[in-house]
């Protein structure tokens, strides 16, 4: 990945398979350091960092167009980037795929609209506290 990474907009460069519009979004993430620990659990160090967006009132994970001069890895840390500020590595194991519609194409019937969506984690070395509410994590139990 290049060291210098540029806002993109337009979609000239966006890449599509089989009519949907491909997406690559990452989970941003860090486990906190030096802090009290005594049962040795991973989800009380973990921050993960979500973002909102104008018109919409729910948080999400930082995603956008897939383009075509880069690779998945390379979206997905552009799109942490630009959304959320955050930088990091991108894990390389892909965490999931899933396919919804576009935001602005919910009524419409067809394929219009239609994007396939490629989750990867991005560990972040520094905090992930940006201004952004912070939503403490619940395990099982």
């Amino acid at each position: 990945m290049s060291t210098t990474l540029q806002a993109r907009t337009g979609r000239l460069l966006q890449r599509y398979e089989n009519h949907f519009r491909l997406v690559a979004g990452c989970i941003p993430y860090r486990l906190k350091q030096n802090t009290e620990n005594p049962t040795g659990d991973l989800l009380s160090n973990l921050e993960v960092l979500m973002i909102t967006s104008p018109n919409r009132h729910d948080l999400v994970f930082p995603k956008g167009g897939w383009e075509s001069d880069e690779t998945l890895n390379e979206a997905a840390c552009r799109e942490a980037l630009e959304e959320a500020g955050v930088r990091g590595a991108i894990h390389e194991s892909l965490l999931g795929i899933w396919e919804f519609r576009s935001k602005s194409k919910q009524e419409l019937h067809g394929q219009e609209g239609a994007c396939r969506g490629f989750i990867l984690r991005l560990r972040s070395p520094r905090s992930l506290r940006v201004g952004l509410r912070k939503i403490p994590m619940r395990g099982n139990g």
